[in-house]
């Protein structure tokens, strides 16, 4: 059913939780391939041009560090597994990167912001239900508290 799974990750733990229901649904369906991915924001206007090529190379080398750890775990459980590193907005450059790359499913956690954190810092997770057509499974990782 899904032969393509999408599985943007930031880097955190909380994000990491739904790497079990990834495998769970890869063992059980004809997945051929799982992609990590992640996102690195822009860097803010402002800062001079040598300290923002190095700033971004350092988080471009970072992100591919992780993926590659991730990545290693879950083929030593025989999952086919690709990593990406992109930069951009990271609702919209998800968004994009699926349809582009004809997933049939988008695996992420939600950190569960709301009030002034989730105008703030905006929701990924809710922009990414919003915007692809196709199915996007949210994971709320346990100890999760509805508010905080």
């Amino acid at each position: 059913m899904y032969k393509k799974i999408l599985v943007p990750l930031d880097g955190s733990e909380l994000a990491e939780c739904v790497l079990s229901h990834v495998k769970a649904i890869a063992a059980r369906s004809s997945t051929e391939q799982v992609i990590l991915l992640r996102i690195i924001e822009p860097i803010p206007v402002g800062m001079p041009p040598a300290i923002e090529c190095e700033v971004q190379k350092a988080g471009v080398k970072a992100a591919e560090e992780y993926l590659a750890k991730t990545k290693a775990k879950l083929k030593k459980e025989g999952l086919n597994v690709e990593m990406k590193v992109l930069t951009g907005r990271a609702a919209e450059t998800i968004a994009d990167f699926a349809q582009r790359e004809k997933v049939d499913l988008i695996a992420l956690a939600t950190h569960g912001r709301s009030g002034v954190r989730r105008w703030v810092f905006g929701s990924v997770a809710d922009r990414l239900v919003r915007s692809p057509p196709l199915p996007v499974l949210l994971i709320r990782p346990k100890g999760f508290e509805s508010g905080v």
